[in-house]
């Protein structure tokens, strides 16, 4: 953008001396219409169906886990909200946990699904730009709220006692303000920044959705500086949170293992190893596409590894932290069977 603004300003004068003014006004149409392309022309995402040999396979696997993902948090909340047994910080902490994942899921899905029935793959900049600072705002919020949800954890078998006063009412909506904020803070932060580049060189992005790295291989401007600073903030972002896991659930595991009662170690280590799976393969792909060297994974893989926490992680959460759950199972049952017996009421 800077170096076609340049060139443009240093040809005045070889065309100021030049007789044909019609040469001239032509090329500060061109050269207008070029900066302005640069800036504001559309994007063209290449998408997951382009390399694949049964699109419409794919189509249908991606739409069933997207309904899926979306029912099934969409229930956790109802459920959690009329539920008064599920009123406990957990619960408050899965509803949220639930309500990201909802609205992440359809930042991306929505687009990628009526992009490939419409046969159609641009994206405008500014719809980019939104699909970029949604993306950024709510996987930086889902990264710190399970960091912050392992604490619940471990001061629930960790101290019991004093669960009442170190979980209380006021220290949830603090959990969950600073997910939010933090997850805001990054999108505030990268998006700007990262949308400024100028985008001179191809407008197609070898990926599904605006996601940083694709964008930046489209810069014709030098990023490192960037790319660096990225990669410290998303060192912080990630694996500070996820030591922060990895170290409660630790302590929650040699907690679990001094119990006396055989049934109860074996429900936490089973609720423990199956909520650090999930984490850690969230985790784990993320820190895939933002912490490894690029030189490490080739377009086609990141997309793979992109599906898989901006897929099928949505859809994991809710069926591995709560569906699983007695609590849960039991209110749901409760207002199944209340809605059938108010059917039976209404047929007689």
């Amino acid at each position: 953008m800077l170096n076609n603004r340049m060139y443009y300003l240093s040809s005045v004068r070889f065309f100021s001396k030049s007789s044909d003014h019609r040469v001239w006004g032509r090329y500060c149409v061109r050269a207008m219409e070029q900066s302005n392309y640069s800036v504001y022309a559309d994007f063209i995402l290449l998408g997951l169906f382009s390399n694949v040999r049964f699109p419409w396979v794919l189509f249908a696997l991606i739409l069933l886990v997207f309904v899926t993902s979306v029912a099934s948090n969409m229930v956790m909340i109802i459920l959690i909200h009329i539920d008064s047994r599920l009123h406990t910080p957990m619960y408050f902490l899965l509803s949220q946990l639930s309500l990201m994942d909802i609205l992440y899921i359809s930042t991306i899905v929505p687009k990628m699904l009526v992009d490939q029935v419409m046969s159609q793959r641009a994206i405008s900049f500014a719809g980019c730009t939104a699909q970029h600072f949604l993306y950024l705002t709510l996987a930086g919020a889902e990264f710190f709220l399970l960091g912050l949800m392992s604490y619940d954890r471990y001061v629930a078998i960790c101290n019991p006692l004093h669960y009442p006063v170190l979980m209380s009412r006021k220290i949830c909506w603090l959990i969950v303000v600073a997910a939010w904020l933090g997850g805001s803070i990054d999108g505030f932060l990268l998006t700007p920044v990262t949308m400024q580049f100028p985008f001179c060189a191809s407008r197609e992005i070898n990926h599904f959705f605006c996601e940083v790295p694709a964008l930046l291989k489209l810069s014709c401007t030098d990023t490192s500086a960037y790319e660096t600073a990225m990669y410290v903030c998303c060192i912080m972002m990630l694996l500070i949170p996820f030591s922060v896991i990895s170290g409660s659930y630790t302590r929650i595991l040699i907690t679990v293992y001094r119990m006396s009662e055989a049934e109860g170690r074996r429900k936490a280590v089973a609720t423990c190893s199956s909520h650090m799976v999930v984490v850690s393969l969230f985790y784990g792909a993320a820190m895939y596409t933002y912490v490894l060297p690029h030189s490490y994974h080739t377009p086609e893989q990141d997309k793979a590894v992109s599906a898989f926490y901006t897929i099928l992680t949505p859809m994991l959460n809710p069926l591995i932290y709560s569906l699983r759950n007695k609590d849960v199972t039991g209110a749901l049952q409760k207002v199944v069977g209340r809605c059938v017996s108010s059917g039976k009421v209404t047929t007689f």
